[in-house]
C-alpha cells in the first residue's frame, strides 16, 4: 500500500495534524473549498481501476468505522457489497437529521470534494459506476453549493461515477439508511423492514453501499495516504479522526475534529466546558446521559463506551446547563421524538406517545397514578419490538435519564421539583429541536 503514495502525498500527509485532516484550511475561508483549492489541500484524487480491492483491503486495514452512528467497520461493509452478485450503487448519506449535530454540514460546507472523492473512490472500489448523494430539503444553499461541485468535477473529467445530489424530506427516521433507498426507489421516505439489507437488494434492487458522508471523507483520506498514516491517530481502540459536534455549557459550542477514543472530558475541555456543568448527552437524542464525573475519562469509542450502555453515535456531545432541568429536557425530546414516528408498527404509534406523556407528567411534578412503575413498564414493552431502530433509541434516551438525573425523577415522582425547575430557565428550552415533522402529511414523506 505504502508504495503506491506517491512523494507528494506522503509530503501533505506529514504536514496532516492528528486531528487536523478534514478541517485542514477551514478557518481560511467560510465557504466550500473550489476544486483547485482542495486539491493543492489534499493532492490529486488516486486513479483506481474498478473492482479496487486493494482499497477495500487498505479501508479494513486502517479500522475506519462508520461515522453516521452505527459505528460498523466500513471495510466490511465495502466488501459485503463487492461480493454480491450485480452492478452496485453507491449512496451518501448526508441527511444529518440528528438535531444536535452539526458536523456533517459543516464537512459539506467546507470539504465537499474530499467527500465526493471518497464517493467515487468507494464505487471504484465495489464495481459502481452510479453514485447518490443524499441531502435534507430545505438546505438550499447546502445543495447548490453540491451540485456545484459535482458540475466542478464533470467539468474537469475527473469521476469515472455519475454521482446525482437529490434533496430528500429532512424527518428524524428519513436518514436511516433503509429509508434513503426506499426514497430513492419512489417511495417514502421511512425505514422498511429487512431482510434483505439494502447491501443484498438496495437501489434498484442492486447491491448499495450507503454510508454517511463523514465515512466517505475519511476513504479519500485513506485512499490517498494509506491504513498506516489513517492508524497514526485514535485511541482506546478506535482509529483516525471524527468530527464531534460539542454544545450546552460551553464557551465556543461548534463542530471540532478530535482524534478517535479521545476521552470526553478533554472533547469537552476543547468546547471551553462550563464548570458547574455536571450531565452530558452523548451521542445525540439516540444517545444517553451520564455524569460528566463519570463518563470524562472514558474514551469517545464504541468499546469502552459500551460498559456504560453508551456509545458515540452521531458524534454529539452536549453538556447540560447548570440551570437546566434534565428531566423536563429529556421530556421535550421524548415528546418530539414520538412527533417524528413513521406511523408503522405499535411501538411508535402508541408506545412512543405513551412513554413522552408520562416524561411529560414527570417533568411538571404532577404524576398521575404509580407514574414510575408504569414507566419502566411502558419502557420494557416498546424495547426491541420496533420496526426500525425508531423506538429502541427513544428509550435508551428515557431509561439513561431515569438514571442520569435519580435524584430529581425521584423529586419530581413525588410532586416536588427539581431546583433548575423550580427556579425556571431564563433562555427557554436548553437543547435544539426543529419542528416536529412526522405530524405534517403524507405527502411531506414524498
Amino acid at each position: 500500500m505504502t508504495s503506491t503514495i506517491s512523494s507528494d502525498w506522503q509530503d501533505i500527509a506529514e504536514r496532516l495534524g492528528s486531528a487536523n485532516r478534514l478541517t485542514a484550511g477551514w478557518r481560511d475561508a467560510d465557504r466550500p473549498a473550489i476544486l483547485r483549492v482542495h486539491a493543492g489541500r489534499y493532492g490529486p484524487m488516486p486513479a483506481l481501476p474498478r473492482r479496487a480491492d486493494w482499497l477495500i483491503g487498505a479501508v479494513t486495514e486502517a479500522g475506519l468505522t462508520g461515522r453516521g452512528g452505527a459505528g460498523f467497520p466500513t471495510g466490511r461493509k465495502l466488501r459485503a457489497v463487492a461480493e454480491q452478485r450485480g452492478e452496485p450503487v453507491v449512496v451518501a448519506n448526508g441527511m444529518e437529521s440528528e438535531p444536535a449535530s452539526g458536523k456533517d454540514k459543516a464537512l459539506l460546507a467546507r470539504a465537499p470534494h474530499l467527500v465526493l472523492d471518497g464517493v467515487v473512490l468507494a464505487a471504484a472500489a465495489v464495481g459502481a459506476s452510479t453514485a447518490h448523494l443524499c441531502l435534507p430539503r430545505g438546505r438550499n444553499r447546502l445543495i447548490a453549493d453540491l451540485r456545484h461541485a459535482v458540475g466542478e468535477r464533470a467539468h474537469a473529467g475527473i469521476d469515472p461515477v455519475a454521482i446525482e445530489v437529490h434533496e430528500l424530506p429532512h424527518g428524524y427516521v428519513a436518514s436511516s439508511e433503509t429509508a434513503v433507498v426506499n426514497w430513492l426507489n419512489g417511495g417514502d421516505a421511512k425505514p422498511t423492514a429487512t431482510p434483505p439489507r439494502p447491501y443484498q437488494k438496495g437501489v434498484g434492487k442492486r447491491p448499495t453501499l450507503i454510508s454517511n458522508v463523514e465515512t466517505f471523507a475519511h476513504v479519500a483520506l485513506i485512499a490517498r495516504f494509506g491504513p498506516g498514516w489513517f492508524r497514526r491517530a485514535g485511541a482506546g481502540g478506535a482509529t483516525g479522526s471524527m468530527l464531534v459536534t460539542i454544545a450546552g455549557a460551553v464557551r465556543a459550542p461548534g463542530v471540532y475534529e478530535v482524534e478517535a477514543g479521545t476521552q470526553i472530558g478533554l472533547a469537552l475541555d476543547r468546547g471551553g466546558l462550563h464548570g458547574q456543568a455536571r450531565s452530558v448527552l452523548v451521542g445525540g437524542y439516540f444517545g444517553s446521559w451520564h455524569e460528566i464525573g463519570q463518563v470524562g475519562t472514558l474514551p469517545l469509542a464504541s468499546g469502552p463506551l459500551k460498559s456504560v450502555g453508551a456509545a458515540p453515535g452521531a458524534g454529539v456531545l452536549y453538556a447540560l446547563p447548570p440551570d437546566a432541568c434534565g428531566v423536563a429536557e429529556t421530556a421535550r425530546v421524548l415528546g418530539w421524538l414520538a412527533g417524528e414516528s413513521a406511523n408503522q408498527c405499535g411501538p411508535c404509534m402508541f408506545g412512543l406517545p405513551a412513554i413522552a406523556d408520562d416524561f411529560a407528567q414527570l417533568a411538571s411534578g404532577r404524576p398521575r397514578g404509580n407514574l414510575y412503575d408504569r414507566l419502566h413498564r411502558r419502557l420494557d414493552v416498546v424495547s426491541g419490538r420496533g420496526a426500525c431502530a425508531h423506538p429502541d433509541g427513544a428509550v435508551r434516551l428515557a431509561r439513561s435519564a431515569l438514571s442520569a438525573f435519580a435524584a430529581d425523577v425521584r423529586a419530581h415522582a413525588s410532586g416536588r421539583l427539581c431546583g433548575p425547575a423550580r427556579r425556571g430557565r431564563g433562555d427557554g428550552p436548553a437543547l435544539p429541536l426543529p419542528p416536529s415533522f412526522g405530524g405534517s402529511g403524507r405527502d411531506s414523506w414524498r
